[in-house]
């Protein structure tokens, strides 16, 4: 029976989350299949030059005692916080696991991040460690100059002077490690996450996030022991925990990997074609860029399904894709705070455009402001009924910050910050944001942090930053730039700022529309009113 001859309903109705009191995704998932089926691929790592790498799940869990040791040697303990900043080594997989076994908190970057982010991770997690490569080491030394609590830096392709080299390290170290039992409660994950206001908020995940993900890689990732997964993330990013570790590693599939330099959509579809990927999972963006190329020309012999998360996909790009492979992309919905909530899973009749139903094991609804569930087709907020029972795959908190933890509560329910409705057979439609957080190309971008940056050069007196609609990544940055005097608006100018956001925060944060004006719309109390310069970019398009 495939998954699509499943009854959702019944799925639905009799599921029932696991409730361990100790749990481990390193013992209790990554060594269980070692030891069921040693030999049988976890990973399949591919790169631009044809090079070539395979792990099974008994070389993860030996290579992941290799690392707990070796940590532990260098003093890395239970509790501490580790920054993973890697791309798509084959290293990153295995680091991640290492801490997990660990008892430390794994808190993946990605390696777009400047000196002066890697420094605020640092020092907000009061990070013991960080894992990173030979392209990035001087941004992290940098960082470290303002960093009291960092004491161990760790290479993974090299040597250098106040490194660890891990690849010495693990050839010299023993598998044999006692892993730590960790309750399930304990923190195990850290990702940082972009607000509307203030820098990126620390989003602490428990060791039950895991279970979180049973449903991502069985309902909607369709996954069995026997697919070939390629999911197109960053490795920063909490889609590389749902797709690129978590979901698949449950269900026992092998991850197919690509390390390259960058996106190309040509060489995407011809990976595609040329190994026996049976599932992918990407941005909407990515899925934009592949349906620009002429799909007539590539076999997609071995492919049976396809996921898109991110953002809303826009229908007339499913239909296309359909057309061209005879897959149909099923949306899925959650965030960096949550695992999967919503999903066009294969056993429902798709809607395109819709963010699908429910899945198993949330209770998902559409509230008003006092926390009750609206009627069908009536627009509210969405969320996630988290009491009396926490279902596994929600936060725990926003570390050291309370105020901003209580504000997604509304009675029993945890509120997601998007707004949607229901319709009468249940399927839920994105309609907006309640924020001004901007989803480009996949990436979370909080105006707050870009305005930050262009503040700082001279020549700008104040900014807003907003999205702006983009026919392939989704959204934009764009920011609208009053100049200080002395300063005359110009191309070069423009630019110049351009590069200096660039410069001063992660690259992907960099305003990729800008516009200087006289001044900007504020409320009576001297706020600025980011959804009026929002709203007047939705009626160019």
């Amino acid at each position: 029976m495939t998954s699509s001859d499943l009854d959702y309903d019944k799925i639905y109705s009799s599921h029932r989350w696991p409730s361990p009191q100790h749990y481990n995704f390193a013992t209790d998932v990554i060594d269980a299949w070692a030891a069921w089926e040693p030999d049988s691929c976890a990973l399949w790592w591919v790169d631009d030059e044809g090079r070539e790498q395979r792990r099974s799940f008994a070389d993860i869990a030996a290579n992941s005692k290799r690392i707990a040791r070796l940590f532990s040697e260098a003093g890395i303990s239970r509790g501490d916080t580790v920054i993973l900043m890697l791309g798509r080594e084959v290293e990153w997989w295995e680091v991640f696991t290492a801490v997990l076994r660990m008892g430390a908190v794994v808190s993946p970057g990605t390696t777009q991040l400047s000196a002066k982010d890697i420094a605020y991770r640092i020092d907000a997690a009061s990070a013991t460690c960080v894992v990173s490569n030979c392209q990035n080491s001087e941004k992290v030394d940098a960082a470290a100059a303002q960093c009291p609590s960092l004491k161990t830096r760790v290479l993974v392709d090299g040597e250098k002077a106040g490194w660890i080299d891990l690849q010495q390290g693990m050839a010299a170290t023993s598998p044999a490690f006692d892993s730590t039992p960790t309750a399930a409660s304990d923190e195990a994950l850290c990702y940082f996450t972009s607000g509307t206001t203030g820098y990126p908020k620390m989003t602490i995940h428990s060791h039950s996030y895991a279970l979180g993900h049973l449903p991502t890689g069985e309902y909607w990732l369709d996954l069995e022991a026997d697919d070939l997964h390629w999911n197109i993330s960053d490795t920063g990013w909490a889609k590389a925990a749902w797709s690129s570790y978590f979901g698949p590693w449950l269900r026992g599939a092998c991850l197919f990997v690509h390390h390259g330099a960058g996106f190309s959509a040509a060489q995407t579809l011809d990976l595609l074609a040329r190994y026996p990927i049976t599932t992918m999972c990407g941005a909407p963006t990515i899925y934009r860029m592949l349906v620009l190329e002429d799909l007539s020309q590539f076999e997609f012999g071995s492919l049976r399904h396809c996921v898109g998360a991110g953002e809303p996909l826009n229908p007339e790009i499913i239909e296309i894709w359909r057309r061209a492979t005879g897959i149909t992309i099923r949306d899925g919905y959650g965030q960096t705070e949550t695992g999967i909530l919503c999903g066009s899973f294969p056993c429902i009749d798709p809607r395109f455009g819709s963010m699908g139903k429910p899945a198993p094991g949330i209770d998902l609804a559409v509230i008003d402001d006092s926390g009750q569930r609206l009627e069908a087709n009536q627009e509210g907020d969405i969320a996630v009924r988290i009491a009396p029972d926490m279902p596994p795959g929600i936060f725990k908190e926003y570390r050291n910050d309370p105020q901003r933890t209580a504000d997604t509560r509304r009675g029993p329910w945890y509120v997601t910050g998007d707004r949607a409705y229901v319709d009468e057979e249940g399927y839920f439609w994105f309609v907006s944001r309640a924020d001004d957080v901007i989803l480009s190309a996949g990436y979370r971008i909080g105006p707050f942090e870009v305005e930050s940056a262009l503040i700082e050069h001279p020549a700008v007196a104040e900014s807003a930053v907003v999205s702006s609609p983009d026919a392939t990544r989704g959204e934009v940055v764009k920011a609208f730039v009053v100049l200080a005097p002395g300063h005359t608006a110009s191309p070069e100018l423009a630019t110049a700022l351009q590069d200096h956001v660039k410069q001063t925060t992660a690259p992907y944060k960099y305003p990729r529309k800008l516009e200087f004006v006289d001044s900007l719309p504020k409320t009576v109390s001297g706020k600025i009113r980011r959804i009026e310069l929002r709203e007047k970019e939705l009626e160019k398009e």
